[in-house]
């Protein structure tokens, strides 16, 4: 790829960088969220506590939806964090054939444990860089950031669940 100095930035040259760079941060978080977790918790597990972390009371349908795996795949990782009081499962006071989900508090220190040790590897990855560089990698995710929440909201394609009575639960991808 050409160097950016000697080559006018264009959006193309962007989303190159961000297609290129992307994927190695997450790469990083997702290698460190899963050294970080309960030696018990799988990584689909550790993905739904994530996700009902961000979309508390969601119900099973976007679980599945979330993890791209069938229904009763989700149903059965789901059952395994019940049993062991991670998730709480109810039924939906006014529609009682869907289930809602939420993590216990258990479930959310498993989470936050995990998040925390991650962050901390994070900071030690990044801790070569200096102020200024951290302060123009801060600025630069945050403004990315921004432009996609804009993007979602104009595109319309935030993930959704609709469940009956109207209610609807959105949550990042």
């Amino acid at each position: 790829m050409p160097s950016q100095t000697a080559t006018a930035l264009t959006p193309e040259l962007c989303a190159y960088e961000v297609m290129e760079t992307i994927p190695l941060v997450m790469r990083f978080i997702r290698k460190e969220m899963r050294s970080r977790r309960a030696p018990s918790l799988s990584v689909p597990q550790l993905r739904v506590l994530t996700f009902l972390n961000h979309a508390p009371g969601a119900p099973l349908a976007s679980v599945t939806e979330h993890l791209g795996v069938s229904r009763s795949t989700a149903s059965a990782i789901v059952d395994r964090l019940v049993r062991r009081r991670l998730v709480h499962r109810t039924a939906d006071p006014q529609e009682r054939r869907c289930v809602v989900l939420t993590l216990t508090p258990t479930g959310a220190q498993h989470l936050q444990q995990a998040r925390d040790a991650t962050c901390t590897r994070l900071a030690q990855a990044l801790a070569g860089l200096s102020e200024a560089d951290l302060l123009r990698v801060t600025e630069g995710l945050t403004l990315l950031g921004n432009e996609f929440a804009v993007e979602q909201r104009r595109s319309g394609s935030a993930q959704r669940a609709t469940m009956q009575e109207g209610k609807t639960y959105e949550y990042p991808a």
